[in-house]
């Protein structure tokens, strides 16, 4: 993929504008819970600082819908970039406007200038050309590194481009590496993992995936989708219409193709009144089926440990409850007891448990993105690589 990355061009003295993927989890009282993003986008902002640069930061934070929400300002944002890059940072109260325009005339080489929520302003999702027009005219280079966001057609993605000289920043040029070995030429065999919620964006990944994987396998609320789908669970909550027809689509019967044969299901989540394993085709009504069984994850785990590429997504049951978390953590166990396999994750359900069975340390790369990195694997084209194919052809 051609894409021109940072190296390859002169930042000294320059005004940069990163658009990073600072769109952390916050905690009830405000705190950034997990700064996983933020870590992967130091090495960028530090290069350029090394080298002189003039650094302006923007990202979105939530989505207030085009107007200014107090809890979705990047204050806490800019505090612990402060702490990752130990260096102070300034912050403007918009991303836009005199009082902005002028304290990115005062910064000095070296300096960094964090601006403030880009979907404070509705422009932002809308991509209009005025709003991306005045982004760019701060700066002098545009940067993307949030690979995130670049399946998102906003003015900080696809605008800013169409005015500026335009970069990949590391993390970006990281992501796509990683993505691409198991989009393209993964070492066989292939196993995809795939579970969580998103039934619609799951399927269609199910449905690419099962031309390209040797194994398929499908946990979580996918699985019971699909499983109602087909007519095998009664009486479970129909999935949305673009992921029925989807699903529709999908042969059971591949060979490449495994959904779960044993769940453990209860008629909460809590799993308080009782428990009780049984073939999902036995699900009752008034049931849930809140976890992958026993015999599934014996199946599943003898699959994953003949793998020489792994991507996985989406938990595979209800893991926040402990009660339920087993199949989740003893499949994300066997993938990295399998030391020979190439190991690809992501997603923020999947990257928590994770954190909650602290194995993240194990895996060969975790993305960023979760809708992006989802896309991306479906062979879709995403409006932010695209654009700066575009850019970076335009100029040779």
């Amino acid at each position: 993929m051609t894409l021109r990355t940072i190296k390859e061009t002169n930042v000294k003295d320059k005004r940069v504008l990163v658009r990073g993927d600072f769109n952390v989890p916050l905690d009830g009282n405000g705190n950034i819970a997990d700064d996983f993003r933020l870590r992967q986008s130091v090495p960028t902002i530090e290069y350029l600082i090394r080298n002189n640069a003039k650094v302006i930061l923007m990202s979105h934070l939530g989505d207030p819908g085009g107007r200014v929400v107090e809890s979705l300002r990047l204050t806490p944002v800019q505090a612990r970039l402060e702490n990752l890059l130990n260096l102070k940072i300034k912050k403007a109260d918009d991303c836009l406007g005199r009082k902005v325009e002028k304290m990115v005339g005062g910064l000095k080489a070296g300096e960094v200038l964090l601006l403030e929520n880009l979907r404070f302003h509705r422009e932002e999702k809308e991509n209009n050309p005025e709003f991306a027009k005045s982004l760019a005219g701060l700066a002098d280079i545009y940067v993307n590194d949030a690979f995130g966001s670049c399946h998102r057609s906003h003015s900080s993605i696809v605008g800013v481009p169409e005015f500026l000289p335009s970069f990949a920043g590391f993390l970006l040029e990281k992501e796509i590496e990683a993505l691409s070995k198991v989009l393209n030429n993964p070492e066989k065999p292939l196993v995809v993992i795939i579970g969580g919620a998103k039934v619609s964006t799951k399927a269609k990944v199910i449905k690419y995936f099962l031309e390209k994987a040797d194994h398929l396998l499908i946990g979580g609320k996918v699985a019971n989708a699909i499983l109602t789908v087909k007519g095998i669970c009664v009486g479970r909550p129909w999935p949305e219409e673009e992921a029925v027809k989807d699903i529709e689509k999908i042969n059971l019967t591949a060979t490449n193709f495994h959904l779960p044969i044993d769940a453990l299901i209860s008629p909460t989540k809590e799993g308080d009144l009782y428990i009780r394993e049984d073939a999902p085709g036995r699900v009752r009504t008034d049931e849930l089926i809140l976890d992958i069984g026993p015999e599934t994850i014996k199946m599943f785990s003898k699959i994953i440990s003949l793998a020489k590429t792994i991507f996985w997504a989406g938990p595979l049951g209800f893991f926040e409850q402990p009660r339920f978390e087993n199949g989740t953590k003893l499949i994300a166990e066997a993938i990295t007891r399998n030391r020979q396999a190439f190991k690809i994750t992501g997603g923020g359900d999947t990257v928590a448990a994770l954190d909650k069975f602290n194995l993240k340390e194990r895996f060969d790369h975790i993305s960023t993105g979760g809708g992006a990195m989802l896309d991306f694997l479906s062979g879709k084209k995403l409006p932010g690589i695209e654009i700066l194919k575009i850019t970076a052809n335009s100029k040779k």
